[in-house]
């Protein structure tokens, strides 16, 4: 049998060899694609589509974080723009002015009698000569007799007088008053200020202009035996529908008043002073500190955000499913090649 083998196969070397290279071509058939892949390559494409997955998914996260506080933004913005709405802050400005216009001092002296009336400047008040003795009236006075607004019955009578007006030269108005008697324990004489003397004066029902003004501005007193000090500052308020209103306030100071008449009296003098506090006219006001225009501004910025952050997102997700689908090809392309 080995005899014959020999023979056969040397009678047949081409067979031989090309059965050799037959095998030959299938090992290297088998072999090639092991040694065109490497063990190395493909680890390396794969550790890098698995960085770039992962950095896409925090990408991802990130920009849906960025979503997130976007909205937070507009519902907050949404809420403070409501609630400044609802409180409007309050507005305090200054006005410097040289010249004050006049105010209306209205008296009601009852039985008391005006003796003298005065205006000076430069804070500065002459000693009186004759005290409880009627003097000089250099203001400008009105009288004027109207109906109460409060009751509709009771008569009163009033005392018009022009207040000061110069501020830069300190100019005040002073005023003495005389009762002769009181049935009372305290006397005191009511009055009340109001914003222009000229608008009383072109008033053509200055009884109903009186009454408005009662209904309007406050009254106080001053009392008997002393010498009252009164530094008046002017407000005005800006109401929400336009319409402006005007009060004063004032500083009082009483100063005790020495009766240096020889002879002992019964009768009651009073003096009053009035002048201005500053040359600042004080404006009140309500403003909305929220901005509608800003608010838009920002809303249109956050919207633009989140809309940039929804398209990143998107093609973020599109990229990772295309990777995905490549590689899921490349990797059925090995094993069909390799099977």
């Amino acid at each position: 049998q080995l005899s014959e083998d020999v023979e056969r196969v040397s009678e047949n070397p081409t067979d031989e060899r090309e059965g050799e290279m037959e095998v030959h071509e299938d090992a290297s058939s088998v072999i090639l694609p092991d040694s065109e892949l490497g063990t190395t390559a493909p680890s390396l494409r794969f550790s890098k589509t698995c960085l770039k997955n992962v950095f896409s998914v925090i990408l991802l996260f990130i920009y849906l974080l960025l979503m997130a506080v976007a909205v937070f933004l507009v519902y907050q913005t949404i809420s403070d723009f409501r609630e400044k709405l609802k409180h409007p802050v309050m507005s305090v400005s200054y006005k410097e002015v040289p010249l004050y216009d006049a105010p209306g001092i209205a008296f009601y002296p009852g039985k008391a009698q005006l003796l003298s009336c005065k205006h000076h400047y430069y804070d500065h008040i002459p000693p009186l000569i004759n005290p409880g003795q009627p003097g000089d009236i250099e203001c400008t006075t009105q009288r004027i007799n109207y109906t109460d607004p409060f009751t509709n019955q009771t008569m009163k009578y009033a005392l018009i007088v022009q207040g000061p007006r110069d501020v830069k030269k300190k100019e005040l108005v002073f005023l003495q008053f005389h009762l002769n008697g009181t049935d009372q324990d305290f006397s005191a004489i009511d009055y009340l200020l109001f914003s222009s003397f000229q608008e009383f004066i072109n008033s053509p029902e200055k009884a109903e202009f009186m009454k408005d003004c009662e209904s309007s501005y406050s009254s106080w007193k001053f009392s008997g035996g002393f010498r009252t000090w009164v530094k008046m500052s002017l407000v005005k308020t800006k109401e929400e529908d336009g319409s402006e209103t005007v009060e004063f306030k004032q500083e009082t100071s009483v100063v005790n008043y020495i009766d240096q008449r020889t002879k002992p009296r019964s009768d009651q003098l009073f003096f009053v002073v009035f002048e201005w506090k500053d040359p600042f006219i004080q404006t009140v006001q309500d403003i909305i500190t929220a901005n509608p225009w800003n608010m838009i501004a920002l809303l249109c910025g956050i919207f633009l955000a989140l809309f940039k952050a929804a398209d990143f997102a998107k093609l973020s997700v599109k990229w990772m499913i295309k990777i995905r689908k490549r590689h899921l090809k490349r990797r059925s392309q090995v094993m069909n090649h390799i099977s």
